[in-house]
């Protein structure tokens, strides 16, 4: 199943949803579940990794929009899924907040769906459980942006007492696709000349190197 799959699902399915919409379902989501016990599929949360600018966490409320809404949100996805070298990073718990959004607002089985495709995408990263999903996400997993609808996590207050404990950005998506500048980090990232987008970000197959990505 690829992304074009579940993109033409989800709007053959309807629903004429919005980011607000979506927001509002990640708060419902998260306020009625219980973190105390279990933890990230049974892992045990390491340490650390390194941080990467091309390491990248995406919130739940923008993997959602990312299917049923399109938009910011998909314009931001797909800048990451376009480039191979960069990593999607996810806790299990971060997952399943966006299956259980997706479910609530659209379908179960595209939302099961969806889930299979973001965990073929994504690298995972245990987290304790009490733990905020992105924030934890992007700590343990060495990323240094997030992609975020949240507006706890992208306002001026919050993003300054995050870098006061974490080297990370956090951006809304359309800040987010604006800002983030594959040809500026490939040289630092990997090294050499930029060759331009390497997957289609819609199948997450190779393409060649000159950016044609046949969509």
């Amino acid at each position: 199943m690829t992304f074009a799959d579940l993109f033409e699902r989800a709007t053959a399915l309807g629903g004429d949803l919005d980011e607000a919409d979506v927001r509002r379902a990640v708060d419902d989501v998260r306020s009625a579940s219980d973190r105390g016990e279990g933890g990230s599929a049974g892992d045990a949360v390491g340490d650390p990794l390194d941080p990467s600018p091309a390491r990248v966490v995406v919130d739940a409320d923008a993997l959602a929009a990312d299917l049923l809404v399109g938009g910011a949100a998909r314009e931001a996805l797909d800048v990451l899924r376009s480039h191979a070298w960069t990593t999607l990073v996810a806790s299990d718990p971060l997952l399943d907040d966006a299956e259980s959004v997706i479910a609530s607002l659209s379908d179960p089985d595209l939302a099961a769906d969806w889930r299979a495709a973001a965990t073929g995408w994504r690298e995972p990263v245990a987290q304790p459980p009490v733990d905020h999903p992105a924030l934890a996400s992007a700590y343990r997993g060495g990323a240094m942006q997030i992609v975020s609808l949240d507006p706890s996590l992208t306002g001026p207050g919050a993003a300054a007492g995050l870098r006061d404990r974490l080297p990370v950005s956090v951006r809304e998506p359309r800040a987010f696709a604006t800002v983030f500048d594959p040809a500026k980090l490939y040289p630092d990232a990997v090294g050499g000349a930029y060759p331009g987008p390497d997957r289609d970000p819609r199948t997450m197959d190779p393409v060649r190197a000159d950016g044609d990505q046949h969509r």
